[in-house]
This record gives structure tokens, sequence and C-alpha cells, in this order.
């Protein structure tokens, strides 16, 4: 009797998985790099509250970075959680990449729909579509660890 063995980098999931991973990293790091150069936050927090002072305004910006900041470290977690399920063949991946994938959809949904106070959206738009790129690599995930692979079909 002869195991046929599958190759890491063509498990089902795998690339897609790896792709969300160095996305997530994108999205984390953006605002990150924004503050420390061109600063868009804060004149998306002053264009909300123009009467603010300084201190309020850099209050309000440092805690939406800090918020996707922690949702961008949880989702390199969760990513890499699920890489290493998929890479060993693990029987909980398949439920794992779908309940990250929703949790993640629904973490993007609400960053591009949550408005406050003055704010028309808390989370400036180009975040929350940047947001939306490793959602669509766990949809890839999601589709292929679901997919029989050809030695099950037969």
């Amino acid at each position: 009797m002869t195991t046929i063995t599958t190759p890491r980098a063509t498990r089902p999931g795998l690339r897609a998985s790896c792709a969300g991973l160095v996305l997530t990293v994108a999205a984390t790091l953006a605002p990150l790099v924004d503050v420390a150069t061109a600063d868009s936050l804060t004149a998306h927090v002053r264009a909300a509250y123009p009467r603010w002072s300084a201190a309020l305004v850099a209050a309000d910006r440092n805690a939406i970075v800090t918020y996707l900041a922690v949702v961008g470290a949880l989702g390199l977690l969760a990513w890499s959680w699920a890489i290493l399920g998929i890479a060993r063949r693990k029987h909980w991946s398949r439920g794992l990449v779908t309940t990250l994938f929703a949790l993640g959809l629904t973490t993007a949904a609400f960053d591009l729909t949550f408005s406050e106070g003055a704010y028309a959206q808390v989370i400036p738009r180009p975040y929350g579509l940047l947001g939306m790129l490793p959602v669509a690599a766990g949809l890839a995930a999601v589709v292929l660890v679901w997919r029989r692979s050809p030695q099950a079909r037969g």
C-alpha cells in the first residue's frame, strides 16, 4: 500500500492563508506608518471635531490607531494558528478557518460601517477597505479547505 503525501505548498488553503497573513501585516502597519509620516488620522479626527484641543485630537487618533493595531495583532495570531493547522493537516483546521473567516468578516464590516458622534465613519474608509483584503484571502482559504481533494474523489 502506498501513501500519497501532498507537499505543504499544495495543501488546500495554505497559500491563501499565507497571503492573508501578509495582507494582515500590511493592514496592521499602514496606520502606524501613517502616524509616523503623513498623519492623515489626525486630519480625520480634526475634520470630525474641529473645536477639540490638540490633546483631545491626539488621544482620539491614538485610540483609533491602537484599535487597528490590536485587531491586526489578533489577526496575525489567527492566521498563524490557521496556517499551523492546515500545514499539519489537523482535523479542526476546516472549522477553525471558517470561524476565523466569520470573525474577520464581521470585524471588517464593522470597521467599514461604524459611525459615532460627529464621525461619518470612525475608521477612515482607506483603512476599512485595507482591512477587507485579508477577508478576501480568508474567503479563498475557506473555499479551498472545504474542497475535496482529487484523491478523495476516487
